[in-house]
């Protein structure tokens, strides 16, 4: 049986009496699969290595009678209360050395060896039970890994692996305090165990120990989802094993994480509480904003990938985000399958009567009894069914590559440079003229095959390397187009700036620029002329760029710098090279 739709289902919050009745209704609706389990831990196993699946199995059998299969998550996101007593080790530590408490989610070091064992006993019993289950058809691991952690977890368990980390990178101590360069501020190291987890400062960290923090946090979720990997697939190898990402959300890096998956799945919400820009009904840019995040998930892997939560209705935790409007639950359902998600599933079922999720609207709402939201997902569920198998597992051929890179993020996050410059921020502007052109669009790692496209979009290339300069040139070289933009080959790959040559270093050669100045925009945009004779305005940032051979395709037109370069092109090879100087308007 193909799956297309599904819902997220917590039978652990209904009486057993109103399983029958969801399982008729999701069959009705034309959904064919459940996500469930992955926040009950406590119902799996109340007590240490007591193990409850009595409950789930008849949740599984129910639903699979009216034809709808089962994805299990692994909830290790939620130990329980009884875990926390045993072992209060294992709560997170954060960036003020501030032990948080039991509650919510999420709240473990994932780095704390007691907490990876909890972790392993529970996965492993659970892979056991179900591997032979023919109504469950694949896993989850843990939920929206990296929620949570975003100054997390800075313990001795969590600073001693960042040290054994460093180690494995640098080999010696030496050669960390001079690719650091540590002699400023008299940082100098003399031993691995001296170098800390970066807590709150009276002053700002060192920036390569920042990045490399990112980097590593990002390595210690990769592989505690690896941990989980590795039991389920020696125990249960038929079953696929996914994991629901956040689209830009950047605690850990999604190519990394995807790698030994056999699909990704995304979590997708369209108007969220806590975002100003969506609380109203999206227009051109809204639309976006949400394609936007679909995209960057069908890079992760280079494929096509699952929505495992797909808004269903208003969400809200304290305070409440917008209704989705008659039309717009159908419309984001045709979204996701139009760029890439083979299966979408509707987060939740049923809006949850207690709990902090409690106004989270579901499909259905806290009666029970289905309305306007079950009657447009019926509809478009309806709709796109006939259509899906005739491109599952098919992927948009895109003639343009935007670059999406963890470590330009990271470098970016910890030193923006002007107060509202944002590397995601920056993608999203480029990416919103090609949607509005209706031209196709991946997001590709750094590390990816450029040459299949006929431009590549590379913006805030801050951190620069060899291999990264000799992959430009040689793209640029057979016949591609690039464009780079302010602030590229500013530092290395350790974070520490480039002084061999003017900016934007090696590059300059393939750009045929230099940039001896730059300005800060603070309160304030510049004009800009453009050949036609027409103007427009940039903000934020301007790099003022003596042309070494490279034609100018616009020029200031206010400031000191008037009538100095601020983009220009390249011929090289068989290509050509792009250089943007500043942040232009639309």
């Amino acid at each position: 049986m193909s799956n297309f739709f599904g819902a997220d289902y917590y039978p652990e919050h209904w009486p057993r009496e109103r399983w029958e009745t969801d399982a008729k209704l999701m069959r009705e609706l034309g959904l064919d699969l459940v996500r469930m389990g992955e926040f009950a831990w406590a119902r799996f196993e109340p007590r240490k290595g007591e193990f409850d699946f009595k409950w789930m199995d008849s949740a599984i059998q129910l639903l699979a009678e009216q034809g709808v299969k089962t994805v299990l998550g692994t909830p290790t996101a939620a130990p329980p209360a009884w875990i926390i007593e045993e072992t209060p080790e294992i709560l997170p530590v954060n960036d003020s050395g501030v032990t948080l408490g039991f509650g919510g989610r999420h709240h473990a070091c994932q780095s704390n060896a007691v907490y990876r064992g909890h972790a392993a006993r529970l996965v492993t019993a659970m892979a056991e039970h179900y591997k032979d289950n023919e109504h469950v058809i694949g896993w989850q691991i843990d939920n929206e890994l990296g929620n949570s952690h975003g100054n997390l977890c800075m313990c001795g368990s969590c600073e001693k692996a960042f040290q054994d980390w460093l180690r494995v990178k640098y080999k010696t101590i030496g050669r960390l305090n001079e690719e650091w360069g540590t002699a400023f501020w008299s940082q100098t190291y003399d031993a691995f165990h001296q170098i800390p987890a970066p807590k709150i400062t009276p002053n700002g960290h060192n920036p390569s120990l920042l990045l490399d923090w990112k980097r590593f946090c990002s390595d210690l979720i990769v592989d505690f989802q690896q941990r989980q990997i590795d039991i389920i697939r020696k125990i249960a190898p038929c079953q696929f094993i996914t994991h629901n990402c956040m689209g830009f959300a950047d605690k850990v890096n999604y190519y990394d994480l995807g790698k030994n998956l056999d699909f990704v799945s995304h979590d997708q919400y369209n108007l969220v509480f806590w975002d100003e820009t969506l609380t109203c009904p999206p227009g051109s840019d809204s639309v976006a904003r949400t394609s936007v995040a679909l995209d960057v998930t069908r890079g992760f892997k280079d494929k096509p990938f699952w929505i495992m939560e797909q808004q269903a209705g208003p969400t809200g935790w304290q305070t409440l985000g917008h209704t989705p409007r008659p039309g717009q639950l159908r419309l984001w359902t045709a979204q996701s399958v139009a760029r890439g998600a083979d299966t979408v599933v509707f987060f939740r079922w049923r809006t949850c009567a207690f709990g902090t999720e409690q106004y989270w609207h579901g499909v259905l709402p806290h009666s029970g009894v289905p309305g306007r939201r079950y009657a447009e997902l019926k509809k478009a569920v309806a709709e796109l069914r006939p259509l899906m198998a005739h491109f599952c597992g098919t992927k948009t051929q895109s003639s343009v590559g935007i670059v999406y890179s963890y470590d330009q993020n990271w470098a970016l996050t910890i030193q923006p440079h002007h107060p509202q410059l944002n590397y995601i921020g920056q993608l999203m502007k480029y990416h919103l003229y090609f949607h509005e052109n209706n031209i196709p669009v991946d997001f590709v790692s750094p590390d990816a095959d450029f040459s299949s496209y006929k431009l590549i979009v590379a913006p805030l290339q801050y951190l620069m390397t060899p291999e990264l300069e000799r992959k430009i040139e040689a793209y640029v070289s057979k016949g591609g187009h690039i464009i780079l933009t302010m602030r590229t080959g500013v530092k290395n790959g350790n974070n520490v700036c480039m002084s061999h040559r003017e900016l934007p270093g090696s590059l300059g050669d393939l750009l045929k620029i230099e940039i001896l100045d730059y300005d800060c925009l603070r309160g304030e945009d510049v004009k800009i002329g453009l050949p036609d004779g027409s103007t427009a305005s940039a903000g934020k940032w301007c790099d003022i760029i003596t042309l070494k051979g490279a034609k100018a395709l616009a020029r200031y037109e206010s400031g000191y710098y008037k009538g100095e370069a601020c983009a220009t092109s390249n011929a090289f090879g068989g290509g050509a090279a792009y250089y943007i100087g500043c942040e232009p308007d639309k």
